[in-house]
């Protein structure tokens, strides 16, 4: 579609990806594709009952999309395998990143992972963590990061995204710019971490500028609190950390992606009016919103209410552009 045919509705709507309740195309998902005109859904095990029924459903959501005039959606998963998948049985089960050996093994992950995804319609995988735990095992992340050496974690990190691209699945590098070092679970509070910049470049940072030049399709931003980059706001929110840094810094061109905006780290500080707006004021791509709630159409109708004025205008067609341009490289329908 041309950006050109699109009404503000529909605008505002690509900036959004959501959760739902059910197992089929509902009212309840109706009113997210027809009326939010969202971009895209992320799908939970909530949502899973077999590989009939999800592929049904995900066909079905494209269908739907279609008939209503809109876009293809992105639907989206967790599926980086051992603690984090959202699929189970009869899908190949993984033991996840810290057990991967070598490139091979990163290799069959990404390529097995690929090819079952996209027999059910899924397009984008929330995958691969590029997140570096630390060596003494405290880290949030010691579960799912693929280990605790820059180097080792790009090199395992940009295997997946390759192979789950050229597989034409989008490949989503999270969380930036790296939450390895942190303690604190963002699912429950906000962590602070006082890294400055040249030392998250030496570290954290070296995962993400590898995935940039594997042309990895989307970058997850973290809800950390970097409180020498942004006193104020955590990356998913920050203008001086997506906008500054990911986007002018590193160049990257790709989609940026919040975190789920449901998680304690940004609903115990911030409303969703304040959120919506940091998020249009930095450029980033999508708003995630996991849970099904009145959060959903209000940032709909934030989005909406925001999107023409002159701080937000140039930067949403932008936004949308992009949203649409990935669409049109991996969403065959």
């Amino acid at each position: 579609m041309d950006l050109s045919d699109f009404s503000p509705a529909q605008i505002a709507g690509q900036r959004l990806m959501t959760g739902f309740k059910g197992t089929l195309l509902d009212d309840d998902l109706r009113f997210i594709i027809e009326k939010i005109k969202a971009g895209g859904v992320i799908l939970f095990k909530r949502n899973i009952s077999s590989f009939e029924q999800i592929r049904d459903l995900c066909f079905s959501i494209q269908e739907y999309a279609k008939s209503c005039g809109q876009p293809p959606l992105f639907i989206a998963i967790d599926q980086e395998g051992g603690k984090v998948a959202r699929l189970g049985h009869p899908w190949t089960i993984f033991k996840g990143n810290p057990a991967m050996k070598n490139k091979d093994d990163a290799a069959y992950f990404a390529e097995t992972t690929a090819n079952e995804l996209a027999s059910i319609g899924i397009n984008m995988n929330f995958a691969p963590v590029m997140d570096i735990a630390t060596k003494d095992g405290n880290s949030i992340m010691k579960d799912r990061a693929f280990g605790h050496d820059p180097s080792w974690v790009s090199e395992l990190g940009t295997t997946v995204i390759d192979h789950l691209q050229l597989n034409n699945i989008m490949a989503v590098a999270k969380h930036f710019p790296g939450i390895g070092r942190t303690l604190l679970d963002s699912h429950i509070d906000r962590p602070i971490f006082n890294a400055d910049l040249n030392d998250l470049m030496s570290f954290d940072l070296i995962p993400f500028k590898a995935a940039i030049s594997h042309d990895v399709a989307g970058i997850m931003l973290s809800h950390i609190l970097y409180a020498k980059l942004d006193p104020k706001w955590p990356a998913s929110l920050s203008y001086e950390i997506a906008k500054k840094i990911l986007r002018e810094m590193m160049a990257f061109d790709g989609l940026v992606i919040t975190d789920d905006l449901d998680m304690g780290a940004i609903k115990k500080h911030d409303n969703i009016e304040s959120a919506i707006l940091q998020i249009l004021l930095s450029g980033i791509d999508i708003a995630l919103i996991c849970h099904q709630s009145p959060d959903i159409e209000n940032a709909f109708n934030i989005l909406l209410d925001n999107i023409n004025k002159d701080l937000y205008k140039e930067g949403s067609i932008n936004c949308v552009k992009r949203i649409l341009t990935y669409k049109q490289k991996y969403i065959k329908i």
